[in-house]
């Protein structure tokens, strides 16, 4: 039985700026709540986007997260990040970063030096994933997930490929380690190709269309529109109309309260109070 389509939501019509290198349109919590898509917490969107040339890199300055975990997919453009526990890393086209904040950690982000001195093309989504309460205070890590390590399946008909992410595409496996099940997915389809795919029917299921226009269970997806299905059925069939690029996700829901206040997401407002007193004393670490 094919998943029914709940709503199609086209692209905001302005963006918001997140520091002053990421130009986003917000999907999660903008065009469907938290509780209808967890455990995905926030989407966050930057379509492709020319930042010129600048000396000093653009980005998001050092900055607290506790309770979640962040993912970020980069499609073009690099970025260079780093933590108060010492990692750091860039992200490459086609790769993603995994983080854990967990317990508590402090994270800057921002457009990687080379990239940022001669600008150019920049592309990437962000995803807040929330954690069950039983590991919202797991030490905090990342997983640096390259575009070669992920699981590749290749669509009949030399129609394309997907990059599997985390969970499972059609009996391909992605790398990445969760906390909670969740399947991601970058589909790369070529026009006029299609692909199908199934996935449990209770579990929150979208997705954003990146890149080309694409006919979902036989209801239209325009460039940037975002898809969101009913927790009913489990087929999803994808027509592309043109050459697209098609981020799936999907997770069984995390059926406990949320309490989030910034970047602090906890079940309770007093574990708000109190993460919130553990960044100001010190504990997530530092960061220059």
């Amino acid at each position: 039985m094919k998943k029914t389509i709940e709503k199609i939501t086209p692209r905001p019509a302005q963006p918001h700026m997140v520091g002053d290198g990421f130009r986003v349109y917000g999907f999660i919590p903008a065009a469907v709540d938290r509780r209808s898509m967890s455990p995905f917490l926030v989407l966050d969107f930057n379509p492709e986007y020319d930042f010129g040339p600048s000396e000093i890199p653009l980005g998001v300055g050092a900055h607290p997260h506790k309770g979640f975990e962040t993912v970020t997919i980069a499609y073009k453009g690099r970025v260079q990040h780093a933590d108060s526990s010492g990692g750091g890393g860039i992200i490459g086209e086609g790769d993603v970063q995994w983080m854990t904040a967990g317990s508590g950690i402090l994270h800057k982000e921002f457009h990687e030096e080379n990239f940022s001195k001669t600008g150019g093309s920049f592309e990437m989504v962000q995803l807040w994933v929330n954690l069950p309460a039983k590991d919202k205070n797991v030490a905090p890590h990342y997983q640096a997930i390259t575009k070669d390590s992920m699981g590749l399946y290749e669509i009949p008909g030399s129609g394309g490929v997907v990059n599997v992410i985390a969970g499972n595409f059609n009996g391909v496996n992605g790398p990445a380690a969760t906390y909670s099940p969740v399947h991601l997915s970058n589909i790369r389809l070529k026009a006029g190709a299609e692909v199908t795919t199934s996935l449990p029917a209770g579990y929150n299921t979208a997705l954003l269309v990146i890149k080309g226009a694409v006919e979902v269970n036989g209801e239209n997806a325009g460039e940037h529109s975002f898809v969101h299905f009913k927790n009913e059925g489990s087929d999803i069939l994808i027509k592309a109309a043109s050459d697209a690029v098609v981020l799936l996700l999907s997770g069984e829901p995390i059926n406990e309260p949320i309490a989030a206040y910034g970047p602090f997401v906890m079940n309770t407002q007093a574990e708000i109070y109190e993460a919130m007193e553990a960044f100001q004393a010190g504990k997530f670490g530092t960061l220059d």
